[in-house]
């Protein structure tokens, strides 16, 4: 069944509009009797049947309720350094699919891309747009936040408190990701640093360690591509807390 990010919830019923309107009867070109599937970032999704189509909105009467266990049991964010579009781009459709709860885009020293103003909040919504789109795709019950493009000396107060944060460093030799995951709870949040085409520099993994108690750690003996280093890094955690494999 086709799935939509609900507009408003009621006892019985939801109802799409906008972009979620247009697309049911534009492009599936659905019609009253059909049956979806909506979720409301609650953790739950809806099976229901669409009662009516009317200009500004798709009525829809719940059938049934679920709470499907489909979400990581870590919350696991991303940082990552602004990157050329379509590399970040990328990096939020896949890592939504494998289950990161949200991605903020840093402003690095050694960023190619330079967004400000009303062009990186345009941005925004679009990367947040594909995140949607994502986790309708990988059937998530709980889209993941794209947060406005930031600086560094504003990162402590985006995530929340007791966030521990990882920052893969390709001058980092010896202390490796799987073995600081060990020291971890994975009760708390997990967020992880992941720089730019160019990597970050030195005084900002430094700056990280002092000010967000970051750890750094080595990804393997191959240095990786920035959006290759996060998803690969993405997993590692996921995986190390048995929510992938």
């Amino acid at each position: 069944m086709n799935r939509f990010k609900i507009t408003e919830l009621g006892n019985d019923v939801f109802w799409l509009r906008d972009s979620e309107r247009e697309h049911l009867v534009r492009v599936l070109r659905l019609s009253p009797g059909d049956l979806v599937v909506g979720f409301d970032n609650s953790g739950r999704e809806y099976t229901a049947v669409i009662l009516k189509i009317e200009d500004k909105s798709v009525t829809c009467r719940i059938l049934s309720t679920d709470q499907p266990d489909v979400e990581a049991h870590t919350a696991v964010y991303l940082v990552a350094g602004l990157s050329k579009g379509e590399k970040m781009e990328w990096v939020i459709q896949k890592g939504t699919e494998l289950g990161m709860l949200g991605l903020i885009p840093l402003r690095a020293k050694r960023s190619i891309v330079h967004i400000e103003g009303s062009k990186a909040q345009d941005r925004v919504a679009r990367w947040q747009k594909i995140a949607s789109e994502a986790s309708k795709q990988s059937h998530r019950v709980q889209e993941p936040t794209i947060f406005k493009v930031c600086d560094w000396k504003d990162l402590e107060g985006k995530l929340p408190e007791g966030t521990q944060w990882i920052i893969p460093y390709e001058e980092e030799k010896t202390q490796r990701l799987v073995s600081v995951l060990k020291t971890m709870d994975p009760q708390r949040p997990i967020a992880l640093l992941i720089g730019p085409e160019g990597g970050f520099e030195q005084a900002e993994v430094a700056w990280a360690q002092e000010q967000l108690g970051a750890q750094s750690v080595t990804l393997g003996p191959r240095i990786l591509r920035a959006e290759t280093a996060a998803l690969a890094a993405l997993t590692m955690v996921l995986a190390s807390y048995g929510d992938l494999g």
